[in-house]
């Protein structure tokens, strides 16, 4: 693992540094964990009493954070210039040669840029175009007629349907599946017959997806993951849904059929959407969210059914005092010699 000096960091990250250039840090640490030759940060005030005992060699902070028995290094977004800072610390491992390998499967009508590479395992079929630089890594499927942009990864097991398309720098983790069939069946009487599910998936540009999540083709036209979006693990996203660009997904988040989200939305885990609504830009969400009706963008929501967050806190606030008015109720019904006010 590489090491640099603090005068070298703050280079890089364009940062103040409060301390000795010529020390040297070696590895990213938690704050609390963190010993002599260690890098952390602080970002959430939540562990500032941390920063106080930290033995690191140096904290990434903001400006206002105070001082510390140890070397800093202040800059305007501490969670940002820390990835950065990992980024030289623990680089990442070298990218697998380009070529395919012996023991692949690549269909000869399918068309390969420069530099791809198609790891053990991984099966590309028929009319496939795979842009250049793209990895696909062991055990990797992609289906007949999909496209690949340039620049993209994609890790063991992950699946991509026939026809489905990704722009550029696109990253699938393991086990995702991409263009699955859309949860479209009609009773006709007798039992619950499929709807063909006849449209594609089309994810834009610098899209990462996390492991386990699916993303349903559509029952015509395309489902649609915008530019920038990223989405954590075992995530649903069904058929026909269309997201913004730039949305942020925590994990086990689930959007029903047709369901569109603006961009700039904020996801917190576990949330659910029902189908068929519309969500305006910069929308957030916390976590276990369910949202039964379409809402405007630009605000924080909360609860089930989801309603404005400040909404949501006065009434977990009165629902705290619930055992107190009931205390004072009894109180008054025995004044007013109407027993002792135990019944419910």
């Amino acid at each position: 693992m590489p090491s640099i000096t603090l005068g070298e960091l703050a280079s890089h990250l364009g940062a103040r540094l409060e301390g000795d250039a010529a020390l040297r840090v070696e590895r990213p640490a938690g704050l609390a964990e963190a010993g002599p030759g260690d890098l952390s940060f602080l970002a959430n005030p939540k562990y500032a009493p941390q920063l106080a005992a930290t033995r690191a060699t140096a904290v990434i902070v903001g400006p206002g954070s105070p001082a510390a028995p140890c070397a800093l290094l202040r800059v305007d977004q501490p969670d940002l210039a820390f990835g950065l800072a990992v980024g030289l610390l623990c680089p990442p491992p070298p990218p697998p040669p380009a070529g395919v390998h012996p023991r692949a499967s690549v269909d000869p009508s399918a068309k390969l840029g420069p530099g791809v590479s198609v790891g053990p395992g991984a099966v590309v079929e028929a009319g496939a175009v795979i842009g250049e630089r793209t990895i696909l890594h062991a055990l990797a499927f992609v289906g007949r007629e999909t496209e690949l942009g340039p620049d993209c990864e994609i890790f063991p097991g992950a699946v991509l349907y026939p026809r489905v398309r990704l722009g550029a720098r696109v990253r699938v983790h393991a086990n995702a599946v991409i263009g699955s069939d859309g949860f479209g069946y009609a009773w006709d009487g007798k039992r619950h017959a499929k709807i063909p599910q006849a449209g594609t998936v089309e994810i834009g540009d610098d899209v990462e997806i996390g492991a386990c999540t699916t993303i349903d083709r559509a029952r015509f036209g395309a489902t649609g993951i915008g530019a920038g979006t990223k989405l954590d693990n075992q995530i649903q996203i069904a058929h026909n849904v269309r997201l913004g660009p730039h949305c942020v997904f925590a994990a086990q988040v689930g959007v029903s059929g047709s369901t569109r989200i603006g961009g700039g939305a904020m996801v917190g885990g576990q949330s659910g959407f029902s189908g068929h609504l519309e969500i305006g830009d910069r929308a957030a969400f916390s976590a276990r969210c369910g949202v039964t009706k379409s809402l405007p963008g630009g605000r924080h929501y909360s609860g089930y059914p989801a309603r404005p967050h400040e909404l949501q806190l006065e009434e977990w606030r009165h629902l705290k005092a619930l055992p107190r008015l009931r205390e004072t109720v009894r109180a008054l019904l025995r004044r007013l010699g109407g027993g002792d006010g135990s019944e419910d």
